[in-house]
């Protein structure tokens, strides 16, 4: 399994505008699971990140809201 960071908007029918994005982290298999996953929840989804052992070890130290979710 891997830790992914998704960067969305909350609005699927709004144009992406960098300063409104939002990010959530994920653990899956790939980058397609976590697609397919959250196809359904209706976020304009801008880019799906899976993170290496050294960024995710960063996003724990230095982001508060840091937490991984279950697909």
């Amino acid at each position: 399994m891997a830790v992914f960071k998704v960067f969305f908007q909350e609005q699927l029918d709004s144009r992406i505008i960098r300063e409104e994005t939002i990010s959530r982290y994920f653990e899956a298999e790939s980058e397609s699971e976590v697609r397919t996953a959250l196809k359904e929840s209706r976020l304009n989804i801008e880019f799906v990140q899976e993170l290496s052992p050294a960024h995710l070890e960063y996003e724990k130290n230095n982001n508060a809201d840091f937490k991984v979710e279950d697909i």
